[in-house]
């Protein structure tokens, strides 16, 4: 089988690991090779992540291989913002014979026809001890640097800490706006540092580490470096948007409103004098734990894809 990954290795972010790690999942039942684009060789199965990037190869492959099924993998950018104007994303859920969401509120956003056909699979992670240590607080954020990961709000947040509050954003800058502002956020605030993009397993240790993840997404489909955070029991400061409460359920105490960054430094300033908020939100985190280890995430792709197979 084929898996369409329009991110490249290099790119280094949430599509690209899902493609590679979903890759090692499926190769116990299949020959899995993932490439940017489907390039005509015959396989069994067609698995595109994003409607709206993979779409040629999504229409190539159901013209070329009639009969074969094809599913695909809905992204942040699929969910909540292609599939609603754009014909060629609207084309690919047609096309599809199952499609993936990667949190079930995601489920909410597609009509009745095409939920019929739809699952939540969550994504998984081997769990990273945590390794949270005295000292002054540290807050991680991991993202590329683009309008969706909303970076500013973070920036502004960081602008209303006092001293000793230091917050660590990783990401490479895919606007050069946003790398002018991180390099003047590190100008005035010293506590703050940009490092651009790192190596996963670093990216890893730094949120197994901090008081807390920040995550201040606009707009996401599931977000895998919330699913590390969960299974590391760091807490998680996130924006308020079904992507991330899909994942950390409602309930959960560690939201703040989109965009909104007096409510996000708010929110950081309460983990600095109150441990027992770290704590509180830490142990929730623990509890979902469970839902999202990488071999429960293998077992449920597993299962859709001989499901596809078995029905051509």
């Amino acid at each position: 089988m084929c898996i369409v990954s329009p991110a490249r290795q290099a790119d280094n972010n949430g599509n690209w690991r899902t493609a590679d790690r979903w890759k090692a999942h499926l190769q116990p039942v299949a020959d899995v090779e993932v490439r940017q684009a489907w390039d005509g060789q015959p396989v069994d199965m067609l698995i595109a992540l994003h409607a709206r990037r993979s779409a040629p190869s999504i229409e190539r492959f159901h013209q070329i291989m009639p009969g074969r099924p094809i599913v695909l993998v809905l992204t942040g950018t699929d969910v909540y913002r292609d599939i609603d104007a754009d014909p060629e994303a609207q084309r690919s859920l047609v096309l599809a014979d199952r499609i993936i969401c990667l949190q079930p509120l995601a489920l909410r956003r597609l009509d009745a026809p095409l939920q019929a056909k739809a699952i939540s699979v969550v994504q998984g992670a081997e769990p990273l001890r945590n390794t949270r240590a005295d000292g002054p607080a540290r807050f991680v954020a991991v993202g590329h640097l683009r309008a969706e990961k909303d970076p500013l709000t973070l920036m502004r947040a960081v602008r209303r800490l006092p001293r000793g509050v230091e917050v660590l954003h990783i990401g490479a800058a895919l606007d050069e706006s946003f790398a002018a502002a991180a390099q003047a956020t590190m100008r005035d605030c010293p506590d703050y540092r940009w490092t651009g993009a790192m190596d996963h397993q670093l990216v890893r240790e730094k949120v197994a580490s901090a008081t807390a993840l920040v995550h201040m997404s606009r707009l996401e489909g599931g977000a895998n470096v919330v699913i590390e955070a969960i299974v590391s029991a760091t807490p998680v400061l996130a924006s308020h948007i079904d992507g991330n409460v899909g994942l950390l359920g409602e309930g959960y105490g560690g939201y703040f409103p989109v965009g909104d960054d007096e409510a996000l430094a708010a929110l950081m300033l309460r983990c600095v004098p109150q441990p027992d908020l770290v704590a509180s939100l830490a142990a929730q985190c623990a509890l979902l734990a469970p839902e999202y280890t990488a071999a429960a995430e293998g077992e449920r792709l597993r299962a859709l894809v001989t499901g596809c197979l078995v029905q051509t």
